[in-house]
């Protein structure tokens, strides 16, 4: 809004209310005297349009956002550690069972036993909160001595660790939340009440899914990809604690339709088609999360725009998803996964 005032037209525009008999250029006095008040005037127009963006939701950032999503209820969520599932065993390869809150590092991170899930298995907790907690798998390592404990085992990823929610994320919440409103149990309602829960990224409902009264609704994770079953299950009871009396609700998981891209490249010099392909991956990921229940299909003219606009890539031909040439339909459920990528010369 305030792009135009800059130090030299701030400048010109004081001296032009100076008489034009008394000297003006530059070194005289009244320049040298302008010239500081034109450069402080210059910063603070900088600073009100920082402000004014700061306004704005659509804009603003940081702590200003978080202000402006607090008037409506929302907050940022924070970053969360990974839960995975671990396997204990003794030395005659038995399951064995071990105290709670016992400590085990993997890699770079550690992690506590923080719930029994059957014999020898138990739920771990990443002491550091993130995606950190994603990464690792293979052996535990006990910081503490166990008692018979001859191996432990990682397994897999329960509930994902998280960062901490981005300004995009939470703007794109607070959006929804100020032009969907609310009104005692109605479709926006169940999106937002799931969209509450941390670790869920996209929502679909389906109202009378199943005759009067009954409400499905479908979530996929904060990658726009299906949800474990500890989600599904999060949502599930925070939606039961909200919902209008006499409500049947069903929470179910996205599911995931694998999209695999076939086609020949021309590769510009100096460049392989294994950089071209995991190029293209990152690109296909982006995509997908972008249209998770938003789009019905998954566009074969803009998978070719993304492998054209993939540096080292002069040309392609043959560009077929999942061995055809035409678009993948989506049904109402499914989210698309980036799956094989097979590239030839």
């Amino acid at each position: 809004m305030y792009e135009a005032y800059t130090f030299d037209f701030l400048l010109e525009r004081m001296l032009a209310k100076v008489p034009d008999v008394l000297d003006k250029r530059e070194g005289s006095i009244i320049y040298d005297a302008l010239a500081p008040a034109a450069a402080e005037l210059a910063q603070m127009y900088m600073e009100l349009d920082l402000n004014l963006d700061l306004s704005f939701a659509d804009t603003a950032t940081g702590e200003y956002l978080e202000r402006r999503a607090a008037d409506f209820g929302l907050n940022r969520q924070q970053a969360s550690p990974a839960q995975r599932r671990a396997i204990f065993y003794d030395a005659e390869d038995g399951k064995l069972e071990i105290p709670l809150q016992s400590r085990f590092s993997a890699g770079n991170t550690n992690f506590k036993a923080v719930r029994r899930l059957d014999a020898g298995e138990y739920m771990v907790e990443c002491e550091l909160a993130g995606i950190i907690g994603n990464q690792s798998y293979g052996a535990l390592v006990p910081i503490q001595y166990i008692a018979g404990l001859a191996r432990a085992e990682l397994a897999e990823v329960v509930v994902p660790g998280k960062e901490a929610e981005s300004d995009e994320a939470l703007r794109s919440r607070y959006l929804t939340r100020v032009q969907t409103p609310s009104a005692g149990g109605n479709l926006y309602d169940y999106k937002n009440w799931a969209l509450e829960v941390p670790g869920v990224g996209a929502v679909k409902v389906h109202p009378l899914w199943s005759g009067p009264g009954t409400v499905k609704t479908v979530i996929a994770d904060s990658d726009k990809l299906p949800p474990t079953a500890e989600l599904v299950q999060q949502v599930r009871e925070h939606i039961e604690q909200l919902r209008p009396i006499g409500a049947q609700v069903t929470v179910s998981p996205a599911l995931g339709k694998s999209i695999e891209v076939d086609s020949t490249v021309v590769l510009a010099p100096g460049y392989t088609l294994q950089e071209v392909s995991d190029s293209l991956s990152l690109e296909l990921q982006a995509y997908f999360r972008s249209m998770a229940f938003v789009d019905s299909y998954v566009s074969v003219a803009r998978v070719g725009t993304l492998l054209l606009g993939i540096p080292g890539v002069a040309d392609y031909s043959e560009l077929k998803l999942n061995g055809g040439s035409a678009n993948i339909a989506l049904e109402a459920e499914e989210v698309p996964l980036a799956g094989a990528i097979r590239l030839g010369v």
